[in-house]
């Protein structure tokens, strides 16, 4: 396997279901060894503010709803199923679970795709709040929120994987 078919293996993962921001870190050239969390964060973040509105709203729409149906299911990805489960989110009550269930709906529907926050550190209670409080937001304030929010996962995800740097 090359070296690029290499790195795409081990992080085209990093931001949701969008190995495309790896390649494009890889391809221009910003990929410096050592690698670390630092320089590879910061050429992914590079690719993904120079994809197009589109493509950034498919990273987006790539990410599971929070407690959803996806968790129910058993087909989270391995780095969501543990994030979400790290904030409480595999063991809400029947009533927590509903609201979740309805503010995801509810969030879908105003913005066209779903709530997105970085869980590390938070409990289904914080979640919740910022919930409620973000699903207020106007649109593009609220795509620049969830943006920079996956950004954050991406570089919790990083940090998992290589030294900070």
């Amino acid at each position: 396997m090359s070296a690029r078919a290499d790195f795409i293996e081990k992080f085209g993962g990093i931001f949701e279901h969008s190995p495309f921001i790896a390649e494009r870190a890889y391809d221009s050239g910003n990929i410096l060894v050592p690698l670390t969390v630092r320089g590879v964060h910061a050429a992914f973040v590079a690719m993904f503010r120079a994809a197009s509105e589109a493509e950034r709203l498919g990273v987006l729409r790539a990410h599971p709803d929070l407690a959803g149906r996806l968790a129910i299911a058993g087909e989270l990805t391995e780095d969501s199923r543990k994030e979400q489960a790290g904030a409480g989110l595999d063991r809400l009550s029947p009533q927590e679970h509903a609201r979740f269930t309805a503010l995801n709906t509810a969030y879908v529907e105003k913005f066209g795709f779903p709530f997105i926050i970085a869980v590390k550190g938070l409990g289904k209670d914080d979640i919740l709040a910022a919930f409620e409080r973000r699903i207020h937001n106007p649109r593009e304030g609220e795509f620049a929120t969830a943006c920079a929010e996956v950004e954050k996962i991406a570089a919790l995800r990083l940090s998992g994987l290589l030294p900070p740097g």
